[in-house]
């Protein structure tokens, strides 16, 4: 099926450059444009997108806002954050707000196009360094944001928080299932069981956690 996005940004020589990169793609198709959070979130509604990509420092409302009520409106819409710079608190507020991963806005066209249809396949877009790094450092900042002893973490198998260790390390399904040598199908249903104990939307918010709490610390 054809992967249907919306994107949102500000300057319009970005949105017409990703529109023309995505379009060109197989199984992509762009269906609508927003300047800002407010006009991005009204455009959800009304165009039902897979994948929206967000921009982050927006006049009007910021991607991070626009994120926030996009998630919490529980549509279909997986956000992937564009950014200019690689280590933005805002980037790393907006994954804990529910955005499905993170690319830069230099990103070639390749990377674009594979972390849409990834985002859009309900992974986390958290393979590459640089959001590693990002989650790493973030988790760093301020003490009070930590729990100490994590509501939730105790309900979790040894086996589901082996896997919760593995998705915050950027394995998908199936790296972590030959990792641990079981069936993809088996790794679906312990990442399932993971976010309803956690109350989590997705691996993203499941990858972030691992760090805040230090089940995963940095190397």
């Amino acid at each position: 099926m054809t992967i249907r996005v919306l994107i949102v940004d500000d300057q319009v020589m970005v949105r017409e450059g990703f529109s023309v990169l995505l379009n060109a793609m197989d199984g992509i198709e762009v269906v609508g444009e927003a300047v800002d959070g407010r006009e991005a979130i009204d455009q959800v509604v009304v165009l039902r997108p897979d994948v929206v990509l967000m921009d982050i420092r927006m006049p009007r409302m910021n991607g991070l806002e626009a994120t926030r009520e996009i998630v919490a409106a529980d549509t279909d819409a997986k956000v992937l954050v564009l950014t200019t710079f690689d280590l933005d608190e805002y980037v790393y507020q907006a994954l804990r707000a529910g955005a499905s991963g993170f690319l830069l806005k230099d990103a070639s066209a390749r990377q674009l196009a594979d972390g849409v249809r990834v985002v859009a396949a309900g992974e986390a877009l958290l393979a590459p360094s640089v959001t590693k790094r990002l989650i790493v450092e973030f988790s760093k900042i301020s003490e009070a944001r930590r729990l100490a002893d994590p509501a939730g973490a105790g309900e979790l198998t040894e086996r589901e928080t082996e896997v919760l260790v593995l998705i915050a390390q950027g394995l998908s399904n199936a790296e972590i299932a030959d990792r641990l040598v079981v069936a993809e199908s088996t790794i679906k249903t312990h990442v399932s069981r993971i976010l309803v104990k956690l109350g989590l939307r997705d691996r993203t918010q499941a990858a972030v956690y691992a760090y805040e709490t230090r089940l995963v610390t940095p190397a």
